[in-house]
């Protein structure tokens, strides 16, 4: 149940990423949610992999690390989806920002 809860609110995020931020775009709010299904489903997988990999601690600690890698992976959503266009690596990590954010405050409510 809590991988689905975080594949919805990955596809919600998405879609309000896509509200507010210029530089990304999705066809609809259907496409969003198969978007966030993606994206939990290769963080689920790329997480467990580069749990493996040491970050420097500073990095680490701020949870920057956890952020960039967020951006890779919408970037190679990006890159084999369609219905989503991501204009640069800026724009992935403000939309992985705020998906980063919907994250904490959805799971925090529920």
């Amino acid at each position: 149940m809590g991988f689905i809860f975080t594949a919805l609110m990955n596809g919600v995020a998405v879609w309000l990423g896509a509200k507010y931020l210029e530089g990304v775009k999705v066809e609809d709010f259907t496409r969003a949610i198969i978007i966030g299904l993606v994206v939990a489903v290769l963080n689920s997988f790329l997480g467990t992999v580069l749990d493996f990999v040491p970050s420097p601690g500073t990095i680490a600690r701020f949870g920057l690390f956890n952020l960039l890698m967020d951006a890779l992976v919408l970037m190679l959503a990006d890159y084999f989806l369609k219905g989503l266009s991501i204009k640069n690596c800026w724009w992935a990590l403000a939309l992985a920002a705020v998906v980063s954010a919907v994250n904490i405050v959805a799971h925090w409510i529920f």
